[in-house]
């Protein structure tokens, strides 16, 4: 059920389930990626069946479902309460590296699929067919999350308490402001916009724009679109007040933000959250881009491993010390790869956002990246 050359698997799952190399979303003795509905040799669907979990990996998934969880030490899990069934202690693990969970109360583990499967009561062909239509945005949903951008990007102008929740955190340049296309979501008047416009009110709830009570679902919210492809893929919010976590709407959150232009450049800051990129780029580092966390999805590492390069790994100082280990555990996948890496030591307590926002200048970052050690 679980990878039984895991670490996370031999520790966590019952002796019963060690011995399986697939989860049980891929039927049969799991050997072979061939599904039981498939002739035998026809091993294209399950090609595709991989390729979906690569873009829409399962703890952006969960996220996206509102669970929460805290990072293991030393490795790419985390914990926290089961979605499948009520407890009062956290004992459902993620290991993102792998796709892979398991809960310790229910017994329950598997991949991305196998957790559709059971959260909402579908077949193993109805979950790849929900997850499909999760992970592709059609040609009218592009269109509709433009013209969400548009219209995010007209109010923020509207609202002083967005404008200075901007300048708190160090971003003042209006022209990055609006190259960034950085908008706000006040509330109340998004539903009414777009369906003037003509988008049904199923569509909008359907990409999540509208929550089940038919109300912005990014209510008081900073709001950063994601590009790809010259299009925009999903759009991020982060709350102006404690009250409001920041979320990404249902499906991928794509590829490295903002890559077309970064990827030209030998050398590459990466960090972890979009306003990090925000003061960079404001201090002249435009050759800084985001992972929008630290997980890497697959796309992501392809991207940063696509031609040779030096890639700065810029991650929070965190006190628990989560940004430096999956700076760490990254550094060494990339190093695999033949891509030469740095690791910036913030200040304790620091990421790059806060650093310019306490003090931090251009030429004090500069000498950061100067000392990155290998």
């Amino acid at each position: 059920m679980l990878l039984a050359d895991s670490g996370f698997a031999n520790s966590l799952a019952p002796a019963a389930l060690r011995n399986f190399s697939r989860p049980p979303s891929l039927p049969g003795n799991a050997g072979r990626l061939v599904l039981r509905w498939l002739p035998e040799g026809n091993c294209a669907v399950g090609e595709d069946v991989e390729k979906l979990k690569q873009r829409l990996p399962l703890l952006d998934y969960l996220r996206q479902q509102s669970w929460t969880a805290r990072p293991i030490a030393f490795g790419p899990e985390f914990v926290g309460l089961c979605p499948l069934h009520p407890e009062t202690r956290p004992s459902f693990y993620v290991n993102a590296r792998k796709n892979l969970f398991y809960c310790h109360g229910c017994g329950q583990g598997g991949d991305l699929i196998r957790f559709v499967q059971l959260s909402r009561h579908l077949s193993f062909r109805q979950s790849v067919a929900y997850l499909e239509q999760q992970s592709t945005v059609p040609t009218d949903s592009l269109a509709v999350l433009e013209q969400a951008a548009i219209f995010y990007q007209q109010q923020l102008e509207r609202h002083p308490e967005a404008l200075r929740y901007l300048q708190q955190r160090g971003l003042r340049d209006s022209a990055l402001i609006k190259e960034l296309r950085i908008g706000y979501a006040p509330g109340g008047s998004l539903r009414r916009h777009l369906t003037v416009h003509g988008y049904s009110f199923d569509l909008l709830q359907r990409l999540g724009l509208l929550n089940p009570q038919g109300c912005d679902a990014f209510y008081r919210r900073v709001i950063f679109p994601c590009c790809q492809g010259g299009h925009i893929v999903n759009l991020y919010g982060r709350g102006i007040a404690a009250a409001f976590a920041h979320q990404f709407l249902p499906g991928s959150k794509g590829g490295l933000f903002a890559w077309e232009s970064v990827r030209q450049f030998p050398t590459v800051i990466l960090v972890e959250g979009l306003f990090d990129l925000a003061v960079l780029w404001q201090a002249g580092f435009r050759h800084a881009t985001c992972s929008l966390g630290t997980h890497l999805n697959a796309e992501q590492f392809q991207q940063l491993c696509d031609r040779p390069r030096i890639v700065y790994l810029t991650f929070d100082v965190d006190a628990n010390g989560s940004g430096q280990q999956a700076s760490q555990q990254l550094a060494q996948r990339l190093r695999a790869q033949g891509i030469i890496t740095r690791r910036v030591i913030l200040p304790d307590g620091h990421d790059p956002n806060s650093f310019f926002v306490q003090g931090g200048d251009t030429r004090q970052f500069q000498s950061l990246l100067e000392v990155a050690s290998s």
